[in-house]
């Protein structure tokens, strides 16, 4: 299934309904999205642009950006979406090895990436009059047929270990996504709308799939990113909204919403992923906003489609495990198995830490042009995520931690996750993250980066205290490191790399 054949059936079915918005201005119906997209198909196709090409983006959410997004599979294009906001050479380094036909851009990063780029890639920008020229035209194509099995989407990883890699999503995972979203995460009704804060290169922008599907709208904000109060001021406006958030932004909305004594009136749904909620933030955000929240646990690998929790878990207080279930990621989505297992792949009893492995047609193909990686990764069809965590006897699945994130210290495995709950249910700290320190005793000791809410502090002593009044002796962390904020990446993700390097700096010196 193309997925440009949604956005056709969707405008032959309501060519007039609201498409796309740039704040609250709609700038295309149903019916101008898709020729717009059907012009830019047509316009890729005089390029030279095909069937099975690649085609990059590089650029700052924008309603242009999904026009351009589709035309490229009306063709049978693949798309490669690139965070705006890596550095141009990493984004060039991707279009070289993705093997890009043609990249969308805006006009700064035109300037800066043609003179890295092979000069047989062409760089247009989404904002200058070449592509308003290339969208311009009529046209009454139709999408081209791709099987279930064949690449629509090329999403490199992060890259935290090395270079990153591309992740070969295809036509079939994209379906597979979809129809569970509606299954296990929430439903879409045409008059819904997808607001775009977070970027379209990842989670977001994966979204944007379920709401053409059911002809919903699609609004980018008028600063075309994440702002707590844009957001805020912008939903009662449009209405019915949904949103993908991290953590982190989930944590910014409430403290918006807190100050401006708000409940978030407009937003339907907001989706969250991406890293660690912890307890005391999401208690919090259902409080002051109540049960606007369903929490989902995907991968690059698995895009968004490992487990769910539904909003009526996330708000619900009254089940005797109510607690154990919100601090978990879900039980699996619909289209897959999941299961923990041992290093040799045995099933963990129910309750034991393991690795998080996952099997079923929402799991991606491989690591572009990178077999070593994919058969490490892919084994009998089992994604291993790299994940640790537990499942109970009613299937819900808990992270502990990335299997590179946990600490061994004397022997004994310490989650950096657990110590983190602990820190943050004491009510003068904001945020933390728990990494491990090379110790030549112990092996690794335990030191925690804490950042105070706002005109608060809190001692060493005092936060010892609070450690050793919830958990064991030896998991409280050697050393407390105050600072002003966290380091994070493109997506709200604690960089925990840069902090264990932080503190291990003076162990290498």
């Amino acid at each position: 299934m193309n997925p440009a054949e949604w956005l056709y059936r969707s405008a032959a079915k309501m060519p007039d309904a609201p498409a796309l918005h740039n704040g609250t201005t709609c700038t295309a119906s149903y019916g101008e999205f898709a020729n717009r997209a059907g012009s830019i198909a047509l316009a890729l196709s005089d390029e030279g642009v095909g069937k099975g090409d690649r085609v990059a983006f590089y650029c700052a959410n924008r309603t242009e950006y999904l026009e351009a997004l589709y035309g490229a599979w009306w063709i049978g294009a693949s798309v490669v979406p690139i965070n705006a906001k890596l550095h141009v050479k990493e984004a060039a380094w991707m279009i070289e090895n993705s093997g890009t036909a043609l990249v969308f851009s805006d006009d700064k990063s035109v300037m800066q990436l043609s003179p890295l780029v092979d000069a047989g890639v062409r760089v247009v920008s989404l904002t200058g009059d070449e592509f308003g020229a290339m969208r311009g035209t009529q046209s009454d194509t139709v999408p081209v047929a791709m099987q279930k099995d064949e690449l629509a989407w090329l999403f490199y990883t992060s890259g935290t270990t090395g270079k990153p890699k591309g992740v070969m999503i295809t036509c079939g995972n994209i379906l597979s996504m979809t129809l569970t979203y509606f299954s296990d995460v929430d439903e879409v009704k045409t008059q819904d709308a997808i607001l775009y804060a977070a970027p379209m290169s990842h989670g977001a922008g994966l979204y944007n799939f379920m709401h053409v599907l059911k002809g919903a709208r699609h609004v980018v904000p008028e600063s075309g990113g994440f702002d707590a109060e844009e957001v805020l001021t912008i939903a009662p406006l449009i209405g019915s909204v949904s949103m993908f958030a991290a953590p982190t932004m989930v944590r910014r909305l409430v403290d918006e919403a807190k100050a401006k004594d708000l409940s978030g009136r407009g937003l339907r749904t907001v989706v969250y992923a991406g890293g660690p909620m912890y307890e005391a933030d999401i208690l919090e955000a259902v409080d002051q906003m109540g049960p606007r929240f369903v929490q989902i646990y995907g991968q690059g690998e698995c895009p968004m489609g490992i487990s769910a929790l539904s909003r009526e878990e996330v708000s619900d207080r009254d089940h005797p495990r109510w607690r154990d279930r919100l601090n978990s990621v879900g039980t699996a989505q619909s289209a897959v198995l999941v299961a923990i297992v041992d290093e040799a792949g045995n099933e963990r009893p129910r309750g034991e830490v393991g690795e998080i492995v996952v099997k079923g047609p929402t799991v991606m193909k491989g690591y572009w042009k990178n077999p070593d990686a994919t058969s490490k990764t892919l084994r009998d069809g089992w994604l291993w995520t790299g994940d640790l965590g537990r499942m109970d006897d009613a299937g819900y699945v808990t992270l502990q931690d990335r299997s590179k994130d946990v600490i061994i210290s004397g022997g004994a495995n310490i989650y950096p996750r657990e110590v983190e709950e602990v820190l943050l249910s004491h009510d003068a700290v904001r945020e933390v993250a728990v990494v491990g320190r090379t110790d030549l005793e112990w092996g690794e000791t335990v030191v925690a980066f804490v950042v105070c809410d706002e005109n608060r502090t809190v001692t060493t002593q005092v936060l010892d205290l609070h450690c050793l009044d919830q958990i064991a002796r030896f998991k409280r962390p050697k050393e407390y490191l105050f600072v002003s904020e966290l380091p994070k990446n493109n997506y709200g993700k604690v960089l925990k790399t840069e902090l264990r390097d932080r503190v291990n700096k003076e162990v290498r010196t």
